[in-house]
């Protein structure tokens, strides 16, 4: 097996399409198809299943984009480390959009600062798709709330966010029923679901619901004064918009869990990061067992 055949394979396997994954390598599909066939006899197994949507992974399938990611992931430690000015370390994280906007910035801050020779990436989605992005190799750990696949992946750090409602300026707290829901259209959002949740407990009449894609979308509509909506307070305080908005902390916090895949090694990179998460008292989180042996 040749690496750049391996290359090819995680790309298809991550992607789920031969032409999509030919797309983004820039190669001919014809090309990317060979590279594949040459794969699966040179093994003697398929390694994807095709359907009319595309392609998904055979049990061999996952078993060598297993072997793959840790055989790309040594090269690419042993480049870093013979030649760091030209090869460096990457760091590939996942979080929603909600999460990411004050709380990771603020602790890559702080990581980057002990760490300058690593490059970070934060992608943003929904929670389905980050667990199916860290599933497939795409990103080395998540940041998510609520449940998660714990047959596949394992809590490594956990923190806890207060949260806030928000409302236009002229509003009153006491009078929330008669206000429009302000929400993210992603159902599994935990702040839509604690938006949806909070009017429920108090009793709002068949409130109408009003949804957005994008955080600032949702801030910007609550200081318009078409609702109110509930987010993190670390949101309300770095927004020069929220100036113009009423806030109002619960009582209760959501727990936030750094998630990684359960596997034999680690990138260093992930390595150093959860160490950093767990020996850093700024971060005020909890920590999980994580065993270093392997790494």
């Amino acid at each position: 097996m040749e690496s750049h055949d391996l290359w090819i394979f995680k790309h298809v396997a991550e992607l789920q399409s031969v032409s999509r994954a030919a797309e983004k390598l820039g190669y001919v599909q014809p090309n990317v198809s060979q590279r594949i066939k040459s794969l699966e006899d040179e093994l003697g197994v398929r390694l994807f299943m095709r359907n009319n949507r595309g392609v998904t992974l055979t049990e061999e399938g996952n078993v060598l984009l297993d072997y793959t990611n840790q055989i790309i992931q040594l090269m690419d430690e042993a480049k870093s480390l013979i030649n760091p000015q030209k090869w460096r370390e990457s760091l590939k994280l996942g979080a929603s959009q909600t999460i990411s906007a004050v709380k990771i910035p603020q602790l890559f801050s702080s990581f980057l600062r002990e760490h300058k020779n690593i490059d970070v990436k934060v992608r943003t989605h929904d929670k389905q798709k980050l667990q199916e992005m860290l599933s497939y190799g795409e990103l080395d750990g998540v940041f998510v709330n609520g449940a998660y696949n714990c047959s596949q992946f394992e809590i490594v750090y956990s923190y806890f966010e207060k949260i806030v409602l928000i409302s236009p300026e002229n509003s009153q707290f006491e009078k929330q029923h008669d206000q429009t829901l302000i929400v993210n259209s992603d159902p599994n959002c935990i702040y839509r679901n604690k938006t949806l949740h909070f009017s429920k407990e108090n009793k709002f009449r068949d409130p109408a619901i009003m949804e957005f894609d994008s955080l600032e979308s949702i801030l910007q509509a609550v200081h318009d004064g078409l609702g109110i909506s509930i987010i993190p307070a670390d949101v309300a305080k770095s927004r020069k918009e929220i100036q113009l908005i009423q806030c109002k902390e619960l009582s209760e916090a959501i727990k936030i869990d750094f998630i990684i895949k359960q596997r034999k090694q680690q990138p260093q990179s992930l390595t150093k990061f959860i160490r950093f998460l767990q020996f850093d008292n700024t971060w005020n989180g909890l920590y999980f067992p994580f065993d270093e042996a392997s790494n």
